[in-house]
């Protein structure tokens, strides 16, 4: 079976590995698409995602939707082969259904697909057949195309970090700083969260142009329209894990209002005027992957064909190379998918 794994800096591989045969335990999955992460570009580029360095090779992948393909002996109520279902990416997660925080994902010791922050590493889900846990699955509703279920992983990151702002959001003046594929599922999950204004800020026209899609009032390009009004936002979203938005996002948020730290910014020290924080009494939230929010962002999708905007570009996973090139151009892409395997719905 094919998948598509790194080696190392620049050393992105469409390689043949062994079938699977399923262990009593688990299930197999007929992986259909996966969307390529800021994450898995790190691992391609770089070898290395923030302090995890690929040290065997990796399979890469951690959006990813399918069809059950083969069931366990000793998985009880299991989804019958042919089921659609996305998949939550982490060990330990949230049960299907669950709709109190757990904080499994804040949790030591957990592994994520794709992953080289485990040794040995977490193999990810850019791979024919896929192997996981029963609980890992999400049986997917009639009415909710696999292509566009291929949002669910990182809408469920944004539903996550706007809920941390609870009532907050309702009514508010919101920025978005950064329209890439997080920044755009955030001015979804803002909207669907009751903000009365979003404003969407990037250096590029593109993502802009998917961030007014999906339910951006208004847009701003910084490169060539100037900075945002300072101290006129009630809530701003920095999505883009660069330090200049953030800058951006303590100097457009009005005094009493919040920060949602949305994008992943360096591990290292970076350069920020906290004293804006201080002068302006800031609340400044943090916000890390998801907790229980598939389930909704699965729910959030069935019922807005909006954002099927943020898919951009498809490629088969033989163009593997050529998609995450694609991917890595901001100034024309949002969200880049594989094609893993036939789409059954095509």
């Amino acid at each position: 079976m094919k998948a598509v794994v790194v080696h190392g800096a620049r050393d992105l591989r469409v390689d043949t590995l062994p079938d699977l045969q399923v262990t009593p335990d688990r299930v197999v999955v007929r992986i259909v698409y996966g969307g390529v992460c800021g994450s898995d570009l790190h691992y391609a580029a770089d070898g290395r995602n923030g302090p995890y360095t690929v040290t065997e090779p990796l399979v890469l992948g951690h959006e990813v939707v399918g069809v059950v393909a083969q069931v366990g002996r000793d998985v009880p109520d299991a989804p019958a082969v042919g089921t659609r279902v996305a998949l939550h990416p982490a060990t330990p997660c949230a049960p299907p259904g669950a709709t109190t925080p757990t904080g499994l994902h804040l949790r030591p010791g957990g592994t994520y697909l794709g992953s080289a922050s485990t040794r040995p590493h977490t193999q990810g889900g850019f791979v024919e057949l896929l192997e996981v846990l029963p609980g890992q699955l999400r049986p997917l509703p009639a009415g909710l195309p696999l292509r566009r279920a291929v949002l669910a992983e990182p809408l469920a990151v944004a539903l996550h970090g706007v809920a941390r702002l609870g009532e907050r959001v309702r009514g508010a003046k919101v920025l978005v700083s950064g329209a890439g594929p997080i920044g755009a599922l955030a001015v979804a999950a803002l909207r669907h969260a009751g903000a009365a204004e979003i404003t969407a800020a990037d250096l590029q026209d593109f993502p802009l142009k998917i961030a007014a899609a999906v339910g951006a009032s208004s847009t701003v390009n910084l490169s060539r329209d100037g900075t945002v009004a300072e101290s006129s936002f009630d809530v701003v979203v920095e999505a883009a894990g660069a330090v200049p938005s953030l800058a951006t996002a303590l100097r457009a948020v009005r005094p009493g209002g919040a920060v949602l730290q949305l994008g992943m910014l360096p591990r290292e020290p970076v350069p920020v005027a906290m004293s804006s924080v201080i002068a302006k009494e800031v609340a400044l939230y943090g916000s890390q992957r998801f907790d229980i929010e598939l389930d909704a962002a699965i729910t959030v999708l069935t019922a807005d064909p909006s954002l099927d905007a943020v898919l951009s570009h498809e490629f088969a996973i033989d163009d593997a190379a050529e998609a995450f090139r694609r991917a890595a151009d901001s100034s024309q892409s949002s969200k880049t998918v594989l094609r893993v395997s036939d789409d059954p719905e095509s």
